[in-house]
């Protein structure tokens, strides 16, 4: 219905793109087709990226001007999805599929960058947040750069150094940490497998009912022992995506490798996600020093499709409590814009594992891994602020650190902890000064 409002109102040839679709919610849960699409909007091209960013939805116009016929090979890292009778593209592409969709299309400029972030630095000033680890490219650095020369930067940066950009920055002399309190270089960003949605998390076993899908390698084992070793060697930390249980095993045995050559043994490498972790892994994080930069509402939002697709494995996912329990530094995000940046709803998802509605009942999805709103306090704060190397300047309101701040209308630590989804952020303060003030107060 939204592309096909979309096609009344765009001249016919021209793109019409979007991302948020999840079809796990949807009758029957089965992927979609590139004919749905040209049912409704046979003249435009379309381009809709899954709600996880790792699968892409495209209708038959676009997949020509992409070139993708029933005779494209799969690229490295990625799967085109083929009709079974005829063998034509479905129009569903995976992974690294999709750049051959993707890179149809131009950056946007600096002005537009800079004006997009000024609208999501107001957006996230009313959710309390004055900080945000951010894994986008030069587009985003440029506007971040534009707007911090004109004092117009009201949000602290740590931004990533994408896996095509790595030789350069490494030839610049770029490392883990350059900048300041308002933008800052964190590491390296790569990815080791896809998402659970799309069914590309790489697994140890099969998915649950699909004996020949492991998932996909974005990166294979060789290549991310090269990966972490090389940016090691030049201090840069590696933050790395890895979902299921077998891309975790093989960053884990990466960075492993690295730290035993005395490859920078002081930098804070990162597992992005490690949602489903196999239990002999679990307190290797901690070991190796590796900090879990995990997402609690994706649990919530997770829990039957994981649930569908891993089985019994579930046991292993979202181990909040066992790795903290284990040592490992817990560094809490949004993902957003997979999910919702509002951090009440995080910290809800890491106190109840419930969803909104009280599902799956009052003890919560895998009642063992709770935290209490403590620790996941902590993690969103202190947690992240030590994930980025500023733990001396921020994430605790302590003397002599910066003045960020957040107001809320309740006191979470005292509340009934299903009631934290009814706290509302007052007022939001950025280097001493209000930056967001609710209306009435």
């Amino acid at each position: 219905a939204r592309v096909a409002a979309g096609a009344e109102t765009t001249p016919a040839g021209q793109w019409l793109v979007g991302r948020g679709w999840d079809h796990t919610l949807w009758e029957g849960g089965d992927f979609p087709t590139r004919h749905d699409l040209d049912r409704v909007a046979p003249e435009h091209p379309i381009w809709l990226r899954r709600k996880c960013g790792h699968a892409g939805w495209a209708n038959t116009r676009a997949l020509g001007l992409a070139g993708i016929t029933a005779e494209t090979p799969d690229p490295a890292g990625g799967a085109i999805d083929h009709e079974p009778d005829t063998g034509e593209p479905t129009g569903i592409l995976k992974e690294t599929a999709m750049d051959l969709v993707a890179d149809l299309f131009d950056d946007p400029s600096v002005d537009e960058a800079a004006s997009a972030i000024k609208v999501a630095t107001t957006n996230a000033h009313k959710r309390g947040l004055t900080g945000v680890h951010t894994m986008e490219g030069a587009a985003a650095l440029r506007g971040f750069q534009q707007l911090r020369a004109a004092g117009e930067l009201k949000m602290r940066i740590l931004i990533q150094i994408p896996e095509d950009n790595l030789e350069a920055a490494i030839q610049t002399g770029i490392r883990s940490g350059f900048g300041d309190e308002l933008l800052r270089i964190g590491g390296l960003k790569a990815f080791a497998d896809g998402a659970l949605g799309a069914r590309t998390a790489f697994m140890l076993e099969p998915y649950e009912g699909e004996p020949d899908n492991y998932g996909i390698a974005v990166s294979e084992a060789e290549h991310l022992n090269e990966l972490v070793s090389k940016a090691s060697q030049a201090g840069i930390a590696a933050y790395i995506h890895a979902i299921g249980d077998r891309s975790n095993r093989e960053v884990l045995d990466a960075v492993e490798a690295s730290r035993r050559a005395g490859h920078g043994l002081d930098l804070r490498h990162r597992i992005e996600h490690t949602q489903i972790l196999h239990p002999d892994d679990i307190p290797r994080l901690a070991e190796l020093g590796v900090i879990a930069s995990m997402q609690p509402i994706h649990a919530m939002q997770d829990m039957i499709v994981a649930g569908e697709l891993w089985g019994e494995r579930c046991a292993g996912a979202y181990a909040w409590r066992s790795l903290l329990d284990a040592g490992a530094v817990l560094a809490f995000g949004s993902d957003s814009p997979v999910e919702d940046l509002n951090v009440m709803k995080g910290i809800h998802a890491a106190v109840t594992r419930r969803r909104p509605d009280g599902s799956p009942g009052p003890e919560g999805w895998i009642p063992q891994e709770r935290l209490s709103v403590t620790e996941a306090v902590y993690a969103y704060t202190a947690g992240a602020a030590y994930a980025s190397g500023e733990e001396a300047i921020k994430g605790t309101l302590s003397a002599g650190k910066l003045a960020d701040l957040a107001v809320l209308s309740q006191d979470i630590f005292s509340i009934e902890p299903m009631a934290i989804l009814d706290t509302e952020v007052v007022a939001t303060m950025f280097d001493g000064e209000f930056v967001y003030e609710s209306e009435g107060r």
